[in-house]
Parts: C-alpha cells; structure tokens; sequence
C-alpha cells in the first residue's frame, strides 16, 4: 500500500505564494503518475494538475496555468505544487493522488488509486 500524506496549506491573502507538498511512503513509493485535486464547499472535486514519473510530462487545469507548477523529487518521494498569485477562488482542500500505472487521462479522478487527507488552503482578505 501507498500512503500519502499532504502540507503546507494554510490561510494566505490574495497575490500571495503557497508551497504545498505530498509525500509518499509504504509497500512500494513508485508513482507512475501523480497529481492535485481541489475541492470546494458544495462544488465537485476538481483536477488540477499531474505530472508523469520522471516529471516530463504536465497537465494543469486552465484556471491554473501560468499560476501553479507541479514538480516532483523522486528521491524524497515527495510531490509538490507551487501556488502562485493566490486568489479566492483557488480556496479549497486540496488533495494529492496517486496512480501505480500510466494513464493518459490524468483529469479524471478514477484514474488514482491512492489520495491523501487533504489540506485546507484558504485564500481571503
């Protein structure tokens, strides 16, 4: 089994830079695909971005482009997203997901076998 376990959220201002990061651990850390979901108070669980093992490929949802970059350090079997440029509407609990196998629809929720707790990020003045 793959745990994983979420940090770095917290309550941040608008225009402002949050760190978040995922890491792995159990039977096996070997992540073929990895990735961020958000999810809103009343609003359906929303894909945010993935990113291959080797980090040569990427995905992001349009609302995050040029704002977010997903990385991932294989050696420390930790995963990463960096949030840029912070609004309100990116307030959410975001979570980090796993996939043991390759898929090329890395939006789609059923595609992870394996999710994280959760951590909050709040974006308000």
């Amino acid at each position: 089994q793959v745990q994983l376990v979420e940090s770095g959220g917290g309550l941040v201002q608008p225009g402002d830079s949050l760190r978040l990061s995922c890491a792995a651990s159990g039977y096996t850390t070997r992540s073929y695909v990895m990735g961020w979901f958000r999810q809103a108070p009343g609003k359906a669980r929303e894909f945010v971005a993935a990113i291959s093992w080797s980090g040569g490929s990427k995905n992001y949802t349009d609302s995050v482009k040029g704002r977010f970059t997903i990385s991932r350090d294989n050696a420390q079997n930790t995963m990463y997203l960096q949030m840029n440029s912070l609004q309100p509407d990116d307030t959410a609990v975001y979570y980090c997901a796993a996939s043991l196998h390759y898929t090329s629809q890395p939006m789609h929720t059923w595609e992870y076998a394996y999710w994280g707790q959760g951590t909050q990020v709040t974006v308000s003045s």
